[in-house]
């Protein structure tokens, strides 16, 4: 149906391993979430007829829906942003142009082709949302509005991550553009259904419109009972508006996939390469030329110094100005010197990740000033704003600077291996502490902004005397370890990893996990409220699940101890640094943030330079 993009895929999708791993996770890991849920219900609320557990149903299915379309929708936009993106860093997509492959073929066969396992995953999820209507309380036309807007959702994200994939050259730029864009559409949805921006438009009111593009506001309704209204639902206004930015969306990628390909960057290469060959070319001639002119004026030399010695200094003369001609003058230009580290030379002089990271940059400023004009309009309200009243201004904007700072770190080696350079710097005299020094020195110099600004944020509510001096250090220390703890794991994972969508996904998905799982499960806690001593049973062995993810995603490939350890200690560590947080107390969340991020960074840091030969294939173990 979508031609021979996605039937490669389809055919080669059951012979992977991969796929059948991550069904079976992903459908555990539902599970685990429904087990845990009952658990803590069970534990700490008193069942006594089957109204209990519709409302157990009801809450868990309220639960569920957004958590399973925060992460769809977010692997949508990764994987079918990455799998174009890797296209382009090998090569191929000069090759599927050069084929008879139409523009539809082209860019919806490669979007469904990464979106299907995206797809399989929400058709797996069918029979666990089954499985809470027998408890009851929970219709199967809930169940249906719910998947029909993930699936919607789905199909919108994905097509703004490859479309952006197919516009930018480079795979950070996509992967980085893609998730501003999604940020920035569902924030700019929440400042409209808060009333910011009016009441009203055109007499649609604010909450409407809002449920009508925002995917969170949409599926929180669809998992809410239905209620009959005067024509279009909620619900079917989203489906509308959804379908119809997916088809406006891949229009414009089908009208303009060989506008945008081969890139300008890559024309010019070939247009550099062309001049190269000619310049060669001539220089050659040139060569041949002196060598023609060098042989005749010897052989005039030693006929004249046959007849006359004086006439023979006259001739060595000739020789000598005909063999200094400058064989570099056809292609004079500007001589580049590089670093003592070239690594780190190559990624703050050149432009390794495109020509227009400007670009990243300027959107990036733009949701720092929607974030800093929130946390404006909360310091003016409140005189002195509570912890969770700031963290609903800055923690959006700390995710995704954790998250570009993440992908700038994978894109940095998966680009290498791509381009095929990594092997030659493998071969090279590049000590290993020069290559990842300058990889993350690299990573900070063009992340600036991202790092900067967030804790410049800090140093505001410091001067506005929202906060104290104490509690400003530890947030600075604690975001900056952050920052590493990020950029550390994704050159930590794209070092071991050569496919680059593969790497993006477990990168990406470990900072999804710690943070956005992690508090879905604070989440369970405050639903299902009760005794901490009753919950604590099932939240151990969710961290026990949540450890051994970790530790087969970190030290699958190059397995330590000291991994193992950084592996268990993470999820119970973020658990207990974000409820320290909610409480206010900040100097215990600091503590053990230092110690358990700082550990599992330094047991990332040190086998790559120490074993850096291993990782990365350069000897056999």
């Amino acid at each position: 149906m979508f031609g021979p993009l996605f039937n490669r895929e389809i055919a080669i999708a059951p012979r992977r391993d991969v796929t059948y791993v991550t069904r079976s996770l992903y459908v555990g890991v539902l599970l685990l979430i429904v087990i845990t849920a009952w658990l803590v219900f069970s534990g700490t609320q008193l069942i006594t007829d089957v109204g209990d557990f519709a409302r157990f149903a009801q809450t868990l299915f309220g639960l569920l829906a957004p958590i399973q379309l925060i992460l769809l929708t977010f692997l949508a936009a990764m994987f079918s942003a990455g799998a174009v993106a890797q296209e382009k860093d090998r090569k191929t997509m000069i090759l599927l142009l050069l084929t008879r492959l139409s523009n539809f073929e082209l860019v919806l066969g490669k979007l469904m082709a990464s979106l299907l396992p995206i797809i399989t995953m929400l058709l797996l999820s069918l029979p666990v949302f089954m499985f809470i209507v027998l408890l009851g309380g929970v219709s199967y036309y809930q169940i249906l509005r719910v998947l029909l807007v993930t699936l919607l959702s789905i199909l919108a994200f994905g097509s703004v991550g490859s479309t952006i994939a197919l516009w930018r050259d480079k795979t950070f730029q996509a992967l980085a553009a893609t998730v501003l864009l999604v940020v920035i559409w569902i924030g700019v949805c929440e400042v409209i259904n808060a009333g910011m921006l009016g009441k009203t438009f055109n007499g649609v009111s604010a909450v409407t419109l809002a449920a009508m593009f925002s995917p969170w506001r949409a599926i929180q309704i669809a998992a809410q009972p239905a209620i009959e209204t005067n024509g279009l639902t909620p619900v079917q206004n989203f489906l509308v508006a959804a379908a119809a930015i997916a088809v406006v969306i891949n229009l414009i990628a089908i009208a303009m996939v060989r506008i945008w390909n081969p890139s300008r960057e890559t024309r010019s290469t070939t247009l550099e390469q062309d001049t190269w060959i000619r310049n060669t070319a001539a220089e050659e001639q040139l060569l041949d030329a002196i060598t023609f002119d060098t042989k005749v004026n010897h052989e005039q030399h030693l006929a004249v110094s046959e007849n006359t010695n004086g006439n023979a200094t006259l001739s060595t003369q000739t020789v000598t100005a005909n063999s200094n001609v400058n064989v570099h003058a056809v292609s004079p230009g500007r001589v580049r010197h590089v670093w003592d580290n070239p690594v780190l030379w190559r990624e703050i002089r050149t432009r390794a990740y495109g020509r227009k990271m400007w670009a990243i940059h300027a959107t990036y400023i733009l949701f720092f000033l929607m974030c800093s004009w929130s946390l404006w309009s909360v310091v003016q309200e409140y005189i002195t704003p509570n912890t969770a009243q700031i963290a609903g201004a800055v923690v959006p904007l700390l995710f995704l600077s954790l998250v570009l700072v993440n992908a700038q770190a994978i894109s940095s080696m998966t680009s290498e291996r791509d381009g095929g350079t990594f092997d030659l710097l493998l071969v090279s005299d590049i000590s290993p502490k020069e290559f990842v020094f300058g990889k993350l020195v690299g990573i900070f110099y063009n992340m600036k902004w991202c790092v900067g600004l967030p804790l410049l944020i800090f140093f505001a509510l410091y001067f506005n005397r929202c906060i104290d001096f104490t509690p400003l250090v530890f947030l600075v220390a604690g975001c900056t370890m952050l920052f590493v703890f990020a950029a550390m794991i994704g050159l930590h994972i794209g070092m071991n990893n050569e496919n680059t969508r593969t790497a993006a996904a477990m990168s990406l998905g470990t900072v999804f996990f710690l943070f956005v799982g992690i508090t879905a499960c604070i989440w369970i806690m405050v639903v299902f409220s009760g005794s901490f001593e009753a919950q604590l049973q099932p939240f151990v062995a969710f961290m026990v699940g949540g450890g051994a993810g970790l530790y087969v995603t970190l030290g699958g490939r190059n397995p330590s101890r000291a991994i193992a350890w950084a592996a268990f200690m993470l999820p119970p560590s973020t658990f207990y640094i974000i409820t320290s947080l909610l409480h206010g107390s900040l100097h215990l969340g600091f503590l053990v943030g230092i110690i358990a991020y700082g550990f599992t960074t330094l047991a990332m840091l040190i086998p790559a330079i120490a074993e850096f030969d291993i990782a990365t294939g350069r000897t056999a173990d």
